[in-house]
């Protein structure tokens, strides 16, 4: 059997914050002052989600930074009775455009969701008509909107999920959502994830309270420019972090190949309940693992910890796209 390279081996990987807010709505900096802070801490690519409002920061790119135009919107739960909004249910979307100099005039008027919270039909329909309109859709933080498996089971359509969000770790140790990815997956689903902060900056930076730069996602492409990046997250080239490093993965003779940064443990999840895993001796880490497949596993996915607790994780890859099926 020839290897399979789960993640390309040629290209290079470029690190992405797939979700952060401007001053265009209800975060502390420019988009300006985030590109610099963003080239100060090694990422070359920022999508710019502001809530409900799409703007192509066109301006912004260079060879060595790229501006995903973007946009977050929110359907909220109704009641009858007054309730204040932390209390309520509600979806939030990123919208990330693959090509904005197509229908730019058009897009210049932001597509808003209704508020129907409860009608999953007309949100799945949104959310066709986004992809339609050019858009990959991401599922943001289900912990904090307060969501559970009834609420996303049925969402179909989308291109990702938020498996980590550091700005809801920050808020209430809400942001890590492994569980909520798996039952996606579980439902027939088939998407990716992604890690991001979705920092406001309210806080200064170098502080414990700084949401900038916990979460991210690690973009491999054969070179820096916007429809390079847009192909390879369509084509699920990347791997999500807290803070590890997935050097490579691949599959040959049925065996799966893991190496990474210096971690503790390297678990491959399944879409049952039985994993595959190598730990390190207390006191020691390791780099690399291999595991047998039998072909009964649904899916796998990567997930590697490291001595302090942050997680480096791979979209889930499907056995029958594989060819392994047991």
């Amino acid at each position: 059997m020839a290897r399979i390279y789960l993640l390309p081996q040629e290209g290079s990987f470029y690190k992405a914050n797939l979700h952060s807010h401007t001053t265009v709505s209800d975060g502390k900096m420019t988009p300006e002052e985030s590109k610099q802070r963003h080239l100060e801490a090694g990422y070359s690519v920022v999508a710019y989600t502001d809530h409900e409002i799409y703007i192509n920061h066109e301006e912004l790119n260079d060879e060595k930074f790229v501006a995903l135009a973007a946009y977050e919107i929110d359907i909220n739960q109704w009641t009858d009775r007054v309730q204040r909004f932390a209390q309520k249910k509600t979806y939030h979307i990123n919208f990330y455009d693959k090509a904005p100099w197509e229908n730019a005039e058009e897009k210049k008027e932001t597509l808003l969701p209704e508020q129907r919270y409860d009608d999953i039909n007309y949100i799945n329909s949104f959310i066709a008509r986004m992809n339609a309109r050019g858009f990959l859709s991401c599922y943001n933080h289900p912990y904090w909107s307060l969501q559970n498996y009834d609420d996303f089971k049925a969402l179909r359509g989308l291109w990702a999920m938020e498996i980590y969000n550091h700005g809801c770790e920050v808020d209430g140790l809400y942001g890590y959502n492994p569980q909520s990815y798996d039952e996606l997956l579980r439902t027939g689903a088939r998407l990716y994830c992604v890690s991001t902060d979705d920092n406001h900056n309210w806080a200064p930076f170098g502080t414990l309270y700084c949401d900038s730069f916990g979460g991210f996602t690690m973009i491999k492409a054969p070179k820096l420019d916007y429809t390079s990046i847009i192909q390879a997250m369509e084509q699920g080239n990347f791997y999500s972090s807290m803070g590890p490093e997935i050097e490579q993965l691949y599959l040959e003779d049925g065996v799966l190949t893991v190496t990474c940064s210096p971690v503790e443990k390297i678990y491959v999840i399944t879409q049952g309940r039985k994993c595959y895993y190598k730990m390190a001796n207390p006191g020691e880490t390791i780099t690399q693992a291999q595991f047998k497949l039998d072909g009964t596993e649904g899916y796998i996915r990567v997930d590697c910890r490291d001595a302090k607790g942050l997680h480096a994780n791979s979209n889930a890859y499907f056995i029958d796209q594989l060819g392994l099926m047991g």
